[in-house]
């Protein structure tokens, strides 16, 4: 049974086995949704040598240990008849099977859907691919891609210039759009006793981002220009820069937010003047009213301005890098940053799932697992014994050492 960390109530996934068949972040970040919730995800890697993720550099570094906590590991040798009869004996005690390979590969492995559906006709299996079904459905993708392809990038950099977003957002998104898939599956289960076929994909998830876009064009019949060159639908809604040589994000967006900023900033001229009276007049004048915002900011530090516009209620934001984050006080509070273990042993936080839910504790159970860590251990749940682990093993077929079984991985 999965329980809270510190109480005797079972998580609300407690009870769902998932068999994750997953690399980088779209189908890990399924899985770590998952996992966060409860569920026994079970994380099945190549023997011998483990997830490629394991040994990604640079951009890529902290993709592990990002996305594999609260989950179990094993190692096996998919290619190898007897790590096909492994996988689908653990399938057949599964309640999902989530995996984000390239369009052919599991069935090449004999676990593709078909296969698995008459292993379990019970059984949830999520395919997290760059497309659904359709004239691109069997195309290689990934966030970039999609990204550049769906418009997103058009809209993120300035003119002639597109840009990825700063983080892996499509691959993230795909995969929570693929958790919520596999959620309803469940409940539709409850009523069929049924499993069924549950498809999310990065192309899809990036257009529906787009979809305001799309909207906008048909509102206005304008063409919709990159966000740094937008029509904006406020006045003031920029980056300034401080007096530090700091830079903070401030949003006027309403009457009450303009009656507020020039009633601090003692601008009683603007908040008396017939022609700035509603938002729309505003945003006519806006090349009136952004030289003296940035007067007035740029008049005072960035911690002058966070604290003014604390107290007024008018929404502001520092321009924060990664490293601002380890020590924020939103983050920190509640434990909402667990310690997670790196790779090469160091200890740090990294969010939890962005939820509450009553009273769960959503938090760490699990550090990411190192290849093949659980494996002697889901095997024995199967029924399997040392004497046949230890075989399965010294024939490549699996990653499961002593010392890997023994070590444990807790928080």
């Amino acid at each position: 049974m999965t329980l809270d960390p510190d109480r005797d109530t079972p998580l609300p996934l407690d009870g769902i086995r998932v068999v994750e068949f997953c690399q980088t972040i779209m189908g890990p970040s399924c899985g770590l949704v998952l996992a966060d919730l409860g569920a026994d995800v079970i994380k099945v890697e190549p023997a011998p040598d483990g997830d490629k993720t394991r040994r990604l550099h640079g951009f890529a570094a902290g993709f592990f240990p990002s996305f594999n906590r609260n989950k179990r590991g094993v190692a096996l040798d998919l290619k190898s008849t007897d790590g096909q009869a492994l996988a689908h004996k653990l399938i057949q005690s599964a309640d999902v099977v989530i995996e984000n390979y390239a369009p052919g590969t599991m069935e090449r492995l004999g676990c593709g859907y078909e296969t698995l559906a008459k292993l379990n006709p019970r059984l949830i299996y999520c395919a997290m691919k760059g497309f659904l079904s359709g004239p691109y459905e069997n195309r290689p993708a990934l966030d970039e891609v999609v990204q550049f392809m769906a418009g997103l990038a058009y809209m993120t950099g300035p003119p002639g210039r597109p840009l990825r977003a700063g983080a892996s957002i499509i691959d993230i998104m795909g995969g929570t759009y693929g958790a919520m898939g596999i959620l309803a599956a469940l409940r539709d289960r409850d009523r069929t006793g049924k499993g069924q076929f549950v498809k999310s994909a990065l192309f899809e998830s990036t257009a529906f981002l787009m979809m305001q876009h799309m909207a906008g064009e048909v509102v206005t019949g304008q063409d919709t220009p990159p966000m740094p060159n937008r029509r904006g639908a406020w006045a003031v809604y920029e980056v300034f820069k401080t007096s530090d040589d700091d830079q903070i994000f401030i949003g006027i967006t309403s009457d009450n937010h303009w009656r507020r900023f020039c009633r601090e900033f003692g601008r009683q001229d603007l908040l008396d003047d017939p022609a700035l009276k509603t938002n729309e007049q505003r945003v006519e004048a806006r090349d009136r009213i952004i030289p003296i915002c940035t007067e007035i900011f740029g008049s005072r530090t960035k911690a002058e301005l966070s604290a003014i516009c604390e107290k007024i209620g008018i929404p502001f934001a520092p321009v924060a890098r990664t490293k601002d984050l380890f020590d924020d006080p939103q983050l920190n509070a509640h434990g909402r940053l667990v310690p997670t273990r790196m790779p090469d042993g160091t200890m740090t936080k990294l969010p939890r799932l962005p939820v509450e839910i009553g009273t769960h504790d959503l938090g760490l159970r699990r550090q990411p697992p190192t290849v093949g860590e659980h494996t002697r251990e889901v095997l024995a749940e199967l029924g399997i014994d040392d004497a046949k682990i230890d075989e399965l093993e010294g024939k490549g077929v699996i990653v499961a050492g002593p010392r890997a079984a023994a070590e444990g991985n807790g928080i």
